[in-house]
């Protein structure tokens, strides 16, 4: 009846930092990886960059599930 769905994102990396932390996640339709804040109330995301100012992307054939 219900149709099983891949995870549209998945984490990659967590961080503790004390009360709050960092978390990359991958979008696995796109490839493109984003930098979360994590924590006691104030969150954000973005793209995350590697030293020359490009998004990071990785391989989605990486994420697919066998």
């Amino acid at each position: 009846m219900f149709k099983k769905q891949e995870k549209r994102f998945v984490e990659k990396y967590t961080q503790n930092l004390g009360l709050s932390g960092l978390q990359i996640v991958v979008d696995t339709a796109t490839g493109v990886n984003y930098l979360c804040t994590i924590g006691t109330g104030a969150y954000g995301i973005t793209p995350l960059l590697d030293r020359n100012g490009n998004v990071v992307v990785d391989e989605i054939e990486l994420y697919k599930e066998k």
